[in-house]
């Protein structure tokens, strides 16, 4: 399947909590990880969340650093990626940043029965795209975004939408960061719900990377071939010995 270059960023506590369960949205990084991030922003064609994001912790998903930004537009791109969401019930807040903030597309993809309906909610802040009559595939989102030109597509939360790309095998590469605390509640959103995911005791993710980022640590793990071979590469360009 022709497919952009998927990787699903996202931090989470030592129990693995994405966030705690009140309003109050708890902060797993720092200050030297988000500019990471920032930059793996930079980088991507298109940047996704789910619904559950959206109204939850409300991001702008825009590149914050002007040099980042002037950089992509030097290249002839816009200042930040494109933003992508997925929705069945239409749920999605019209005043929300997602919709408002940054002169970039925004795609939201849902059920075929459900675009009609979503459009006129969103009117012309989003370009609304139904996928099929059942319940929307990730597999299905990406193909259309390769379609639409994506070559990178960072995914970066919640939970649920970690779990749809991770069990359909659809991420080349996962960067996790932890945090050294806990959360310790169990309403709080975690980083996966249950499934059944491709990477077993029998089957393990290759760790491409680890590196401390002040309180933080980031994990890097190659889930694809492409992800493997870029490693490699890097590697042999800096002189290191073959990973297996």
């Amino acid at each position: 399947m022709n497919r952009p270059y998927v990787t699903l960023s996202c931090a989470m506590s030592l129990d693995g909590f994405l966030d705690s369960a009140t309003p109050r949205h708890l902060a797993m990084s720092n200050p030297a990880d988000f500019d990471r991030v920032d930059q793996l922003r930079a980088e991507s064609d298109a940047i996704m969340v789910g619904a559950s994001t959206v109204r939850r912790d409300d991001p702008r998903l825009l590149v914050r650093s002007e040099e980042r930004r002037l950089l992509r537009r030097a290249a002839g791109k816009p200042y930040s990626p494109t933003k992508v969401t997925v929705t069945g019930s239409g749920d999605l807040p019209p005043q929300s940043s997602f919709f408002t903030e940054g002169d970039v597309d925004k795609l939201v993809y849902c059920p075929d029965a459900a675009a009609p309906g979503i459009a006129r909610t969103l009117g012309r802040s989003a370009t609304v795209v139904g996928l099929g009559n059942g319940c929307v595939t990730m597999a299905d989102v990406v193909s259309d975004l390769a379609e639409r030109g994506v070559g990178r597509l960072m995914v970066e939360g919640g939970g649920r939408l970690h779990t749809q790309f991770l069990t359909e095998d659809l991420v080349d590469e996962l960067q996790l960061v932890v945090a050294p605390f806990f959360v310790g509640e169990s309403r709080a959103p975690r980083f996966v719900e249950a499934g059944h995911f491709p990477w077993t005791a029998s089957r393990r993710a290759t760790l491409a990377e680890t590196r401390q980022i002040g309180d933080v640590v980031l994990l890097r793990y190659a889930l694809s071939d492409r992800c493997k071979d870029a490693v490699r590469g890097a590697d042999a360009t800096r002189g290191l010995p073959a990973r297996s």
